[in-house]
């Protein structure tokens, strides 16, 4: 089953900035362990990921990744965020910039809710914040968010297979 998207827009009023938060959620008929075991095997996104087609690196907190990325009908692009939170079975987190902190930030997150046995909620989103963010919002709601999805998709029947 999947729930819709939604997002959500404010403006940092201490800060000046613009905040977007997009998210994403899809039902599972799995473990928690069975999906986080897909999610973290970053070698093998090729494979079935249409929206993140590779990752390097290790989920491990504080370390680097090189994700790019792949909207549908977008150019990919390629991020170097840090590992905030991984959490085997419950989350993986990152955070990415653009130059300088305050311009254009992405911290990108991965929670698994257990729902009863073989069943949890995947829920995909993603916080923006920056001075940036009102020029790249279309493009968030739009190809961003179609992303998400896709990968949601993506990852269910994965793990269901």
């Amino acid at each position: 089953m999947l729930t819709p998207c939604f997002h959500v827009v404010r403006r940092d009023e201490e800060k000046g900035n613009f905040m977007l938060e997009l998210i994403t959620e899809i039902d599972i008929s799995a473990t928690p362990q069975r999906v986080w075991s897909v999610l973290a095997d970053f070698p093998s996104y090729s494979q079935w990921n249409p929206f993140i087609p590779a990752i390097e690196g290790e989920p491990i907190i504080g370390s680097r990744l090189k994700v790019i990325i792949q909207p549908p009908g977008g150019k990919s692009m390629t991020f170097r965020p840090t590992v905030l939170v991984a959490n085997p079975n419950q989350e993986l987190r990152w955070l990415g910039r653009l130059f300088l902190p305050g311009i254009f930030d992405g911290e990108h997150y991965f929670k698994i809710l257990e729902l009863g046995q073989d069943r949890i909620r995947f829920i995909q989103g993603e916080r923006f914040s920056g001075i940036l963010v009102p020029l790249a919002k279309s493009a968030l709601e739009g190809g961003t968010q179609d992303g998400f999805v896709a990968m949601n998709q993506a990852l269910k029947s994965r793990v269901e297979k």
